[in-house]
């Protein structure tokens, strides 16, 4: 069985057979949730590819414990980068969205006020919405024992999204697309690939060529339509079958 992840705020200075403590939020988790007590092995990581496994050498309160590093390892950046474009969804459908994505190995991940969005991020609500966001990703990327969180931002208008992939071959799924993800001969070659994925509602025929006339690619991944919470998932596994991520 895999040793539970916890993520550590600072790692840069740990060296093995050296002491690493851990305390606030995630060693409360350990002390008290995981009921973690000496001898017991944990990973570190810091959400940029630092992993440590270390060994519980004391726990004092309900939410500190003192470690001693056993192992120090850092993995790359995987390529190419998939930034999942993540259309708003309904609110019991959005960290689900996130968790899912993160769980399939997405780099990034954007947040897009799609025209069909139901849910809307005003200027009061999207710091609340995004840090929840942020927390499914952390979430999700211990439970998938992932050293790299992926970052998250936005909201973004579609506007701002036709600038910021403009040039970049990113690729938006849409139901009527007759391309297939399996089609494209150039995806390990990229650096970067942007992965849209719109809302409940679909992209719309006037977004749709606005995205593409910024160079998208629209594609399909079956002929199943799937639900804007799981369809980057799908396509995260396709892609990484497809290029060297896998």
């Amino acid at each position: 069985m895999s040793l539970p992840v916890f993520l550590h705020p600072d790692l840069s200075l740990a060296e093995v057979g050296q002491p690493v403590g851990l305390d606030g939020a995630e060693g409360r988790h350990a002390v008290t949730v995981k009921r973690m007590g000496p001898g017991e092995h944990l990973v570190l990581i810091d959400g940029s590819g630092l992993r440590i496994t270390a060994t519980i050498t004391d726990v004092q309160g309900k939410d500190t414990l003192a470690a001693r590093v056993d192992d120090i390892a850092t993995s790359s950046e995987p390529s190419p980068r998939v930034i999942v474009v993540q259309a708003i969804p309904k609110s019991e459908r959005a960290e689900l969205a996130v968790d899912l994505a993160t769980q399939a190995g997405a780099d990034e991940i954007i947040a897009w006020q799609a025209d069909r969005c139901v849910s809307k991020w005003d200027a009061k609500k999207a710091p609340k919405a995004l840090s929840k966001w942020e927390s499914a990703a952390v979430a999700a990327a211990k439970q998938s024992r992932r050293t790299r969180i992926p970052a998250v931002r936005g909201p973004v208008t579609t506007r701002q999204l036709c600038e910021e992939i403009s040039g970049t071959g990113a690729l938006v799924l849409h139901e009527d697309a007759t391309l297939r993800l399996k089609d494209l001969d150039d995806l390990d070659t990229a650096e970067t690939i942007y992965l849209l994925v719109g809302p409940e509602g679909g992209i719309g025929e006037e977004e749709l060529a606005r995205l593409t006339a910024a160079g998208a690619t629209a594609i399909k991944l079956g002929p199943e339509v799937l639900r804007t919470a799981s369809a980057s998932m799908v396509a995260l596994a396709s892609i990484g079958t497809l290029t060297s991520r896998w």
